[in-house]
């Protein structure tokens, strides 16, 4: 596992040069598309964990619109997204900009993907343990379910991951990623939501 670590991320650097021109080319249009489309940056920047629980900074094209409130209503994940948001998101578009993370070695290309920091006082040791290894733009969870599945199963896949990690598995991943993409299953958990919030109720349903 050490070995083929240290292999993956010169995997990781030699796949985003070669990826990097085209990248900016579909990139550039989905900015232009984005600032053309609503007010507000192009860009979305949050902070997640990364390796070893790590903070670092996240980039994603922005998808939803800026307003939150509406008649002095909450408006939901999916009443905010925008036309060009919602195709981004179907593409998977929105996740280009972290090849950018992928360079400063914050993330990989395969790997479980960086959730919010404040679902960190949530985990049970044994979710802990996605943190073991660098984050990625997809993983074991992506292909097996990706937004459709609970966050317990989505856990479990990738701690599966953390112990299973190789380079065939991650050849499996990519092709299956990019099938899914595709496809374009699996982006919204519901018509409301992008994906449910994890918090100390789901933890308690976990251990149970």
């Amino acid at each position: 596992m050490i070995r083929y670590v240290k292999i993956k991320r010169i995997l990781d650097l030699f796949f985003t040069i070669i990826l990097l021109i085209p990248a900016s080319a579909i990139m550039i249009c989905a900015a232009i598309a984005i600032k053309l489309g609503t007010r507000g940056p192009v860009l979305f920047k949050q902070n997640r964990p990364g390796k070893n629980g790590m903070i670092f900074g996240i980039y994603k094209f922005r998808t939803m619109r800026l307003e939150t409130v509406k008649d002095g209503q909450p408006l939901s994940d999916m009443e905010r997204m925008t036309r060009v948001g919602t195709i981004l998101r179907k593409l998977s578009v929105d996740e280009l900009p972290q090849i950018f993370n992928i360079l400063r070695g914050d993330m990989s290309f395969i790997g479980p993907r960086p959730l919010l920091v404040q679902y960190l006082q949530h985990y049970t040791s044994e979710q802990m343990r996605r943190h073991e290894v660098t984050p990625g733009i997809s993983g074991w969870a992506q292909i097996n379910g990706r937004n459709g599945v609970d966050w317990a199963t989505k856990f479990e896949y990738d701690v599966w991951y953390v112990d299973h990690i190789s380079f065939a598995i991650d050849v499996r991943i990519s092709i299956r990623t990019l099938t899914i993409v595709l496809a374009r299953t699996g982006v919204n958990q519901s018509k409301n939501e992008t994906m449910k919030e994890f918090g100390a109720a789901e933890t308690r349903k976990f251990e149970a």
